[in-house]
């Protein structure tokens, strides 16, 4: 299984299930945009999609801190596309990506928490993505060869 998840070699040789490597594509999809959305919104989508108040002290840096994450979400989405092009053996492992990803957000979340006016769709997709990626990474490493 290890040669699954970290193949010698990169390619396009995918053998996993073909769910799988679709909804990657939609997670790649998710990815960039949302990276776009923090990056392009006026407030870095901290209010308008976190809905986490921004008019206090330090507005300026918040907004500064969402485009921040924006960007390394794109590099990830960027990656993410180049899997999908030219090295789809790796899926396998971008899963555990994911998975560490969304795992990790919900314990940091966790220990520092903030107040919100509402439920932000990041934090649902943290609750289900984890279980997510695992059925997907499962179907991933499936050989459709036999």
């Amino acid at each position: 299984m290890l040669d699954i998840v970290l193949p010698s070699e990169a390619n396009n040789n995918y053998r996993g299930h073909p769910a799988s490597l679709y909804f990657f594509i939609l997670i790649t999809t998710v990815t960039v945009l949302r990276s776009l959305a923090h990056i392009l919104l006026p407030d870095g989508g901290a209010e308008s999609i976190a809905t986490i108040d921004i008019d206090v002290g330090g507005r300026e840096v918040i907004i500064l801190i969402f485009a921040y994450w924006g960007l390394s979400q794109l590099l990830l989405g960027l990656f993410f596309i180049l899997v999908i092009i030219r090295y789809r053996n790796l899926i396998p492992l971008m899963y555990i990506l994911i998975f560490l990803e969304y795992t990790l957000r919900l314990i940091i979340g966790q220990f520092k928490s903030i107040e919100t006016q509402g439920t932000a769709p990041g934090a649902i997709g943290n609750l289900i993505l984890p279980v997510i990626a695992v059925i997907f990474f499962l179907l991933s490493i499936k050989s459709q060869d036999t």
